[in-house]
């Protein structure tokens, strides 16, 4: 049997990450889950901990891309499984994630989430969805879903972008190498990120770490397709 963690990067995620991870250790064939706290200055490292994940902690915040690179480095798990801090008790639902890639069908499974749950808003989503299909050919709903599962052989072949831009950066690495991708629909929900100007400083710099990414595979072609 396969074996299966978690990986959870978390940044001050105080409020929702225990009901995040226990709701992950509820899924069936999770072995373990682990957080990646990114440099906290809350009680997030504390109650990941309590709720029964294994934690390791950054020195200071460096970024998703970086979180996920950590999680990558401290498993060898045949499979990972992608979340985010703040899916609270609807983290149990990845659970159809990793059915297509445990039966073989698929190599890396991304929730497509339903409308008003988050995952990016107006002209970032566009963006990524327009770079996906005009490096790829493949037309996604949820490009910016940071919930996946993913077999191990696909992250030992593809590139993590830093910051917000990793989750488009590994979806067009992993199509241009020839892996089967698939979005399945999954009822998670996550935090709404605030109409205010913390949410636009947010939005838009996840607009211009996207847009990086975009640019960096776009003259990188050449050195990341594989058939």
């Amino acid at each position: 049997m396969p074996q299966v963690e978690v990986i959870i990067p978390a940044w001050n995620e105080e409020e929702r990450i225990a009901d995040t991870v226990r709701s992950a250790l509820c899924i069936p064939k999770v072995d373990n889950v682990i957080v990646i706290d990114d440099g906290s200055n809350d009680g997030t490292v504390a109650k990941a901990i309590e709720a029964g994940a294994s934690v390791i902690k950054q020195p200071f915040h460096q970024g998703k891309g970086q979180a996920m690179l950590a999680g990558i480095g401290v498993t060898h798990a045949d499979v990972l499984l992608f979340l985010d801090a703040d899916l609270g008790n609807s983290a149990v639902h990845a659970q159809a994630l990793l059915t297509p890639v445990l039966a073989g069908e698929v190599d890396m499974a991304i929730a497509h989430l339903p409308a008003g749950s988050g995952g990016g808003l107006g002209l970032t989503r566009s963006l990524a969805r327009w770079g996906i299909r005009t490096l790829t050919g493949w037309q996604t709903q949820s490009p910016l879903s940071g919930q996946r599962a993913i077999r191990r052989e696909v992250l030992q072949q593809v590139g993590i972008a830093p910051g917000w831009g990793a989750e488009v950066g590994l979806t067009v690495d992993a199509l241009r190498q020839g892996y089967r991708v698939c979005e399945v629909k999954v009822p998670l929900r996550h935090r709404q990120t605030a109409g205010d100007l913390a949410g636009y400083m947010h939005r838009g710099g996840q607009f211009m770490a996207i847009a990086r990414t975009l640019l960096g595979r776009w003259y990188g072609r050449s050195l990341v397709a594989r058939n």
